[in-house]
């Protein structure tokens, strides 16, 4: 059991290759990747998975459209995942594949001991199903489209299935569940999402159908060739996977087990919430800390969808807008969990309005008058007054309020609070206005400045985990070297050395400017 609070487990969901990456697996990658390098920086031994999901009916049947063999087909698609990676700058430190054997050996483990405990037993499964979703659907959650047919809520179709199946003893675990989430009331965020899950398991659970017979893409069960193992129970398993299972007892799984946050977008919350619990627990395996379910991206308002050609490409916007400053629109724009719209209208007004205003003007401002009044060194400061103070104490109260939002996975509460002593600052240059101290009083100016440039290094450094290549080249201008970058170099104790020689100055944010046709 993983009980050293200076280890953190995070994990994508696993995509699935049938398509290539939209703006849905960058965010929840980019999520993770903020959290992780955060939890770094804060002195934790971080481990951040990711992956690619690899089996199913569908991914067959895509690989026999495109008339090549699945393992080629999967090859292809999981590297367009691996390559999304390098252009959002994510940190992963794994990235799994569940056609990977280490993967097969983990889930018939799982299988096996399942078996072992008497949880999966063999019958028949005569049921709605949806290929699109690889999810059986009571009759009582289908709906109906335009045409009478009946569709899954998720909008997919289904077709009705029979065949020979075994099955996880989902209806007896139901109490189990309810009493795991009453004694765990963070397992499911936001809350929202926990009262979602927790009335769909008081609704009653059914068996859950775990193999398939009709296609042999998948993971064969143990002594059973005839079966393939449900893809979801083949998929939810990476997790373990990639710290060592069925290793329980050495390395990787002691050290990170249980899973610190399971990161998924509301669609596969049940699976996450429900399934995956109780297939731990039958196992006799610790659930993960924390499963938490996001929102959706509309486009200029509409729902993202290939019919309506609408799909955001995120390689697209990192190309027309800057790397760091879509990561930035995308932790920001809404409160994390809720559903969110893009538009370019936002996104500009993110980019010239925060960061090339706020932040970016208040950074060139204050080195450019630091380079050109101050011998281009860390300013001189003498005492400092109570404005001086106070503005000082903003910068070193951030970490404490960024890390009570990060634990909760509030992404746009701990920038809009880093905002406000951005704002903060700006609000301190006009009140002192050095520009007029330099004639007046260049004591004080230096010491104005010196605030200033101290407020700086503390924004940049908690800014890290957003926007990593624009805070390093913040902290370069700073002069702050690479080994005094992490969280351990917050506070007074270790403020900037006054006479320390900086880099002339350069803007880190320009403004958006929309290029003319």
């Amino acid at each position: 059991m993983n009980t050293n609070p200076k280890h953190y487990y995070v994990t994508t969901p696993i995509y699935y290759v049938n398509d290539i990456p939209h703006i849905g697996h960058a965010y929840t990658t980019l999520a993770c990747d903020v959290l992780a390098r955060f939890q770094r920086l804060d002195g934790y031994d971080v481990k951040f998975l990711t992956g690619t999901d690899e089996h199913g009916q569908k991914v067959e049947k895509s690989a026999q459209a495109k008339g090549v063999d699945p393992q080629a087909f999967t090859d292809e698609v999981s590297q367009r995942f691996r390559d999304l990676l390098g252009t959002m700058n994510f940190s992963n430190d794994d990235f799994i594949r569940t056609t990977e054997e280490r993967h097969k050996t983990s889930v018939q483990e799982l299988w096996k001991r399942l078996m072992d405990k008497g949880e999966i037993y063999l019958d028949k499964y005569a049921g709605w199903y949806s290929v699109r979703d690889e999810a059986f659907y009571d009759e009582k959650e289908l709906k109906k489209d335009e045409e009478g047919n009946k569709i899954a809520p998720t909008g997919a179709p289904v077709e009705w299935v029979e065949e020979a199946s075994y099955f996880f003893k989902l209806s007896e675990w139901g109490d189990r569940l309810l009493k795991f989430y009453d004694e765990n009331p963070d397992f499911i965020l936001p809350k929202t999402r926990r009262n979602e899950v927790t009335s769909f398991v008081e609704g009653g659970l059914l068996d859950l159908s775990v193999s398939r017979t009709t296609f042999k893409w998948g993971v064969p069960v143990p002594g059973d060739d005839d079966h393939i193992m449900y893809v979801w129970l083949d998929a939810l398993t990476n997790y373990i996977t990639a710290v060592g299972f069925p290793d329980e007892t050495h390395g990787e799984f002691q050290t990170y087990w249980p899973a610190d946050l399971h990161m998924v977008g509301k669609d596969i919350l049940r699976f996450h919430a429900v399934y995956w619990p109780a297939f731990l627990m039958a196992a006799g395996i610790e659930p993960p800390k924390r499963v938490f379910a996001h929102g959706w991206w509309t486009n200029e308002g509409q729902k993202i969808s290939k019919s309506l050609g609408n799909v955001i490409d995120p390689i697209d916007l990192v190309e027309k807008y800057g790397l760091d400053a879509v990561r930035y629109f995308l932790m920001r724009e809404v409160p994390f969990g809720n559903d969110g719209d893009f538009s370019h209208g936002a996104m500009v007004a993110r980019m010239n309005g925060e960061l090339a205003n706020d932040l970016g003007n208040l950074a060139q401002r204050v080195l450019s008058m630091v380079g050109k009044n101050c011998n281009a060194a860390v300013p001189q400061h003498g005492e400092f007054s109570d404005d001086d103070k106070d503005m000082l104490n903003q910068a070193y109260a951030i970490i404490d309020n960024t890390r009570e939002h990060m634990d909760v996975q509030a992404f746009n509460l701990a920038l809009e609070d880093i905002w406000v002593v951005i704002r903060a600052c700006n609000g301190y240059v006009d009140r002192q206005a050095p520009w007029k101290l330099k004639k007046e009083d260049p004591a004080r100016m230096e010491t104005v400045l010196y605030v200033l440039a101290e407020c700086i290094r503390h924004i940049a450094l908690v800014l890290q985990p957003f926007m990593p290549q624009a805070m390093e080249a913040m902290l370069n201008l700073l002069a702050v070297s690479p080994e005094h970058r992490s969280f351990d170099f917050l506070g007074e104790g270790h403020a900037l050395i006054p006479g320390t020689s900086l880099p002339k100055p350069e803007g880190v944010f320009p403004r958006y400017v929309e290029p003319e046709a």
